[in-house]
């Protein structure tokens, strides 16, 4: 689970244009996560051939829906770490994760998709029943339309308007960083590439680096 700090540092933004990266080979991803995991992971790029060219609206309910069947679990029981941004391919290839891996796989897959960055946002906010960190993805087409929340506790896609039950910290896309609310507003205060842990996900997902979770 997010603690409240991230480490900042200075480092670069791998590119604010996200893509698909090519599949890992198939006997790492076996040996590290069953072939139940390579057919988790195989079904991630016959979502994005399938909601080509379909409208927004399509694809972040189909996005949302096709991450939500995974598992919420901490990082701590995958992989032995307090803290850990698992890849999509991680993610998909153990069947769980935490809340930032749901976020940043839905982030990265609708970026894939054509939704641009501007509209994206990924939040990490307080859940206020739980009393826990906890990170969402939001989407709105214009800076001035009420936002929509993309969730893994509440598994519908709501109006943020609605989502009182979470208190905003920060936000940030492939390029931005703010001191945010959730409605879309908020104090940019540098670019994304501040996020440590953000730039190392980026990384790894560009070399197709896979941790075991068997340590």
């Amino acid at each position: 689970m997010l603690g409240l700090t991230l480490a900042l540092g200075e480092g670069h933004f791998v590119g604010s244009a996200m893509a698909l990266p090519k599949l890992p080979p198939k006997s790492e991803v076996v040996r590290f996560y069953g072939e139940n995991g390579w057919q988790r992971i195989e079904q991630w790029p016959v979502l994005i051939d399938r909601l080509q060219g379909q409208s927004v609206q399509t694809k972040l309910a189909s996005v949302n829906a096709f991450f939500n069947q995974l598992r919420f679990v901490d990082d701590i029981d995958v992989w032995h770490v307090e803290d850990y941004w698992a890849t999509p391919f991680e993610f998909l290839g153990v069947g769980a994760g935490d809340c930032e891996d749901f976020a940043m796989a839905k982030y990265l897959t609708l970026r894939e998709l054509g939704v641009p960055d501007d509209q994206l946002r990924l939040h990490y906010v307080k859940y206020i029943p739980y009393d826990q960190f906890h990170m969402v993805v939001t989407w709105a087409p214009t800076p001035t339309t009420p936002p929509v929340v993309l969730d893994n506790i509440v598994k519908t896609i709501e109006p943020a308007s609605k989502r009182n039950d979470l208190l905003p910290i920060y936000s940030f896309n492939g390029s931005h960083l703010w001191i945010s609310k959730l409605n879309g507003t908020g104090r940019e205060v540098g670019e994304s590439s501040r996020l440590s842990l953000w730039e190392n996900w980026q990384q790894r997902l560009e070399n197709g680096t896979l941790r075991d979770p068997r340590g």
